[in-house]
């Protein structure tokens, strides 16, 4: 067993906790106040009612309409990840750390690693007052999906071979890298478990997803993953977006938001001497439906004008036919210029 992924149990949440120690054990939720706020995070006790992350806010106070809502502060939490970090890095054990409050953590040269990441856990406990659940396994992979296994608190330590038959009748939803979109296609094969999954040749998935899709597919389902821990996360990209209050439908409103966006996105980039090479915008319609495009231009960029001028041409170039709930401005291809593989984006979720 040489990966660990530990995940803090519902942080946003239980960092809120410590300061107001009287709302333990009720139904609380993080989630900002707009009319198309969603929800960050919610407790354990506010799960039954159906309220979970990235749910819309105003759902969630219909399923639940004796939560508590907390508006987030960020600044607050990730000084609370920075204490959780210090006591993570006294392991001695290289951690990659994919967001505020989940690292995975290489064990390999940890004498005794189950017992010594047992004891980690307990130290976070003691010394921040936030409780972790850890997934143990040969790869990412497996460790990802132990450790959301038994939470919270969870402590679960798994072979390939263990997972791949505990979790069998699991919706593939289950593994990270396959979404709904991709579940409602395997479902229409019959595959509605991982173990269905599993039985599925793998000249039958390359012939019904492609060669590095149907690949990666099978991979998932038997737990197999070869990603490395590294404590260096190349930037693929950076965007800034906005949904907004009530839908837009007037062009040149959207062209100037762009405009504004590609400002902000420039000081960024300009901020950590990132150039890239590809543009891209993001439209999502009233309906929920998303639209994508992007261009790649010859020297790589960071100027303010130069974005806003080919995200507005995109933006013309396909105009909305629906109203706009959400728009944003990316830039990717950074250093090499290179485009990223789909079957390594679908790989994110996990590294």
């Amino acid at each position: 067993m040489r990966i660990a992924h530990l995940d803090m149990d519902a942080f946003y949440v239980a960092v809120e906790l410590l300061r107001r120690p009287e709302l333990r054990g009720k139904p609380v939720v993080v989630a900002g106040s707009g009319p198309r706020a969603v929800v960050t995070t919610a407790s354990y006790e506010a799960r039954p009612f159906g309220v979970g992350s990235a749910i819309p806010a105003s759902v969630a106070r219909r399923r639940c309409p004796d939560a508590i809502f907390i508006p987030p502060d960020f600044p607050y939490y990730r000084a609370k990840s920075a204490e959780v970090r210090e006591v993570v890095a006294t392991l001695g054990a290289p951690g990659e750390w994919v967001s505020l409050d989940e690292v995975y953590l290489d064990l390999v040269d940890i004498e005794h690693p189950i017992r010594a990441t047992s004891d980690l856990v307990g130290r976070i406990r003691d010394e921040v007052g936030l409780d972790a659940s850890v997934g143990i396994g040969p790869n990412k992979l497996v460790a990802k999906v132990a450790s959301d296994a038994e939470k919270p608190r969870g402590f679960v330590v798994l072979t390939r071979e263990q997972a791949a038959e505990r979790f069998a009748s699991d919706s593939p939803r289950l593994l990270p890298g396959i979404g709904p979109k991709t579940a409602e296609r395997l479902a229409g094969y019959g595959v509605k478990t991982i173990g269905t999954l599993q039985r599925c040749t793998l000249d039958g998935l390359k012939e019904r997803f492609g060669s590095n899709h149907g690949t990666y597919l099978h991979e998932l389902a038997h737990f197999q993953h070869e990603s490395a821990v590294t404590t260096d996360r190349p930037l693929k990209s950076r965007s800034v977006e906005e949904t907004f209050d009530t839908d837009l439908d007037d062009l040149a409103q959207m062209e100037s938001i762009l405009g504004r966006q590609s400002e902000r996105l420039a000081q960024t980039l300009e901020g950590k001497n990132l150039h890239g090479r590809t543009i891209a915008i993001k439209v999502r319609h009233d309906d929920f439906s998303t639209m994508t495009r992007a261009r790649t231009i010859p020297e790589a960029t960071a100027d303010a004008g130069t974005i806003t001028s080919v995200a507005v041409d995109l933006l013309r170039e396909n105009r909305p036919e629906r109203p706009v709930r959400l728009l944003g401005v990316r830039l990717a291809s950074f250093s090499d210029g290179t485009e990223e593989d789909p079957r390594a984006q679908a790989k994110l979720a996990l590294s």
